[in-house]
């Protein structure tokens, strides 16, 4: 009953949301939710405008009551290089040399969110949005599987989020959200790692499967004195159920578990028209085994989907985030944001990453909204650019020096939206 109940809920999650599944660029986190956020590169922790959809939860009681949506249009460039030929020694595992380009490049990102002000002191608020995920889809066999074409993982993760904010006092608040998460996975291509998999029948090519979770977001917004605000928030890890059908791929038997992850932030208003937001963010990725999991240890590779067993081998993230706005001309509002962070990826584990290569650092983000008429309506717009980056590293399954891997990925997105 939990196993249908779950997959119900993430189908009908999936069909809302249409085809979120691709890299973000927070690791896969998405760097900013909405597409007010999105114009600062994932600014605002202590911006309540950015609060509405998967922002700070205590900035909505300072928001009206209002509707928001935005799709957005996201166009992840992934390839990976192999350089050297492989060994074809007994024990090794070499890789075909050259440069695969993945297919799937274009994905629809949808975002809604609503805002009920209870009363001046009081908000409710309900907001469904993708958190990002992982796709590669290499047109290649990658590993020598000789049961797939094509090489590649599809992640996808959403959020129902439903929060409660409340003043304390004219300009402090709090709020607290109540998290359900929600996942899809696929796998295809890996079949050649069977013998190093507890269970190879449940590793690759068992089409998608489902799981949900729950999970809690707390935040505070305040002005500490005139035109200073701070703002923090703590999202605590999303305890998701189990990719069964994977349970020979994910550590501890199929869980792919959302990490926990916290910011803090300040919005100094300098001037009525001009507002400066710089935040500091932190993702917990070493809280799932799945991903924080070396492939490689000092006595071999732990088999796959064992309790301890190889994962990605992703380090936590620490992100920068500056973010500027600008309202004085007219009905136009103009936004723009940078966003810097230190990519998960050691070069000792480029290989497994080759179906996630989330090696993105530097983030460029502009964006504005135009009023449309005295009730405040407004239609919105944001563009994110994310620099190309690549990591590279050594084969681990050869002997020393014989292959390099080398990841590399850049992103651009576009996102509309409304707000009423």
């Amino acid at each position: 009953m939990k196993n249908r109940l779950s997959k119900s809920l993430t189908l009908g999650l999936s069909l809302l949301l249409g085809s979120t599944a691709a890299f973000a660029t927070d690791g896969y986190f998405s760097s900013g939710y909405g597409t007010i956020s999105s114009g600062f590169a994932g600014a605002g922790t202590a911006f309540y405008e950015t609060s509405l959809i998967g922002g700070n939860p205590a900035g909505n009681v300072f928001n009206s009551s209002e509707l928001s949506f935005g799709i957005g249009l996201f166009n992840p460039n992934r390839q990976y290089t192999i350089t050297g030929n492989p060994s074809m020694m007994e024990g090794t595992f070499g890789l075909t040399p050259g440069t695969v380009k993945s297919d799937s490049k274009l994905f629809v990102m949808p975002n809604i969110g609503k805002n009920w002000k209870l009363n001046d002191n009081n908000a409710l608020t309900l907001s469904i949005y993708g958190n990002g995920g992982m796709n590669t889809n290499y047109p290649t066999q990658t590993f020598y599987d000789q049961s797939a074409d094509h090489t590649g993982v599809n992640l996808m993760q959403m959020y129902v989020d439903l929060a409660y904010s409340f003043k304390l006092g004219e300009k402090h608040s709090l709020g607290i959200s109540a998290l359900l998460g929600a996942q899809s996975f696929e796998a295809k291509g890996l079949a050649s790692f069977g013998q190093m998999s507890s269970d190879a029948s449940k590793l690759s090519g068992n089409g998608t499967d489902y799981s949900a979770g729950i999970g809690f977001k707390v935040g505070y917004m305040g002005e500490l004195f005139n035109g200073f605000w701070l703002g923090a928030k703590y999202q605590s890890k999303i305890y998701m159920g189990a990719f069964k059908d994977y349970a020979g791929l994910f550590a501890e038997q199929g869980k792919f578990e959302i990490p926990s992850n916290w910011s803090v932030g300040i919005a100094y208003h300098i001037s009525s028209d001009f507002t400066v937001l710089a935040d500091v963010k932190q993702i917990n990725y070493t809280s799932s085994k799945s991903v924080s999991n070396p492939m490689m240890t000092a006595t071999g590779m732990n088999p796959l989907g064992a309790d301890n067993g190889a994962g990605f081998g992703w380090k936590d993230m620490t992100i920068y985030k500056i973010g500027f706005n600008y309202t004085g001309i007219d009905t136009w509002t103009l936004r723009a944001g940078y966003s810097y962070g230190k990519q998960p990826i050691p070069a000792s584990e480029v290989m497994f990453n080759i179906l996630a290569p989330a090696v993105n650092e530097s983030h460029i983000a502009l964006g504005f909204s135009k009023k449309l008429n005295e009730k405040g309506n407004a239609l919105n717009f944001a563009f994110n650019y994310a620099m190309n980056n690549k990591v590279s590293g050594p084969n681990p399954m050869e002997i020393p020096g014989q292959q390099t891997i080398d990841i590399e990925m850049n992103q651009l997105y576009f996102e509309i939206g409304f707000t009423f």
